[in-house]
């Protein structure tokens, strides 16, 4: 079976008719880039963007698990929105451990999906603005400390590229491409 030939919407049909086990691990594959693009655009202090694409993974699970046909939404928005959910849940469930003020996240395409979740859970509207306002302030210092090439590298990764496309683009190795990314999580990590 040719699994590029149906949509998501049947690929997930025909999963629960056949229960083909393939069809989960190829929209999983499928949507791997979705996952990073988001978990790469949050910041967790103390934690490794590769838990963040985890907790993603787990959304994503979640979405083929859990979709609809029904509910008039694609497949796509769907998966987005768990994937989201997911990373908003990682982000609290470490807000909620010690050491809160060193726990937070920031967003670092300037993409708010994750900060409009926040704004709809919490009460004070004060602390939503002041949290807007310290994330707008971080976005322009990492802006004024990060190279131009850091930030290419950082602008190519956040959109989901892999080291080896951004060195590709950019005509580096690999390693020092690698060494930028690390370079550039110590400026941030001083920032915050």
């Amino acid at each position: 079976m040719k699994y590029d030939d149906y949509s998501d919407e049947e690929l997930l049909r025909l999963y629960r008719e056949d229960r083909d086990g393939q069809i989960p691990d190829y929209l999983l594959e499928k949507y791997k880039g979705l996952v990073r693009k988001k978990a790469r655009a949050v910041f967790l202090a103390g934690g490794d963007v590769d838990d963040l694409i985890q907790e993603g993974m787990i959304g994503l699970f979640k979405a083929i698990r859990d979709y609809q046909e029904d509910r008039q939404a694609s497949f796509a928005t769907f998966a987005g929105l768990c994937i989201d959910r997911q990373l908003y849940h990682a982000v609290q469930k470490s807000n909620r451990l010690k050491n809160l003020p060193l726990n937070t996240y920031i967003s670092l395409t300037g993409e708010d999906d994750l900060v409009a979740g926040l704004s709809r859970t919490s009460d004070n509207p004060e602390a939503i603005v002041i949290a807007r306002e310290e994330q707008k302030d971080l976005e322009r210092q990492i802006e004024k400390i990060l190279s131009p090439m850091e930030k290419k590298v950082l602008s190519r990764y956040l959109s989901g590229e892999n080291y080896a496309q951004i060195g590709e683009a950019l005509e580096k190795p690999v390693k020092s491409i690698d060494n930028t990314i690390q370079r550039i999580r110590r400026k941030v990590r001083l920032l915050s």
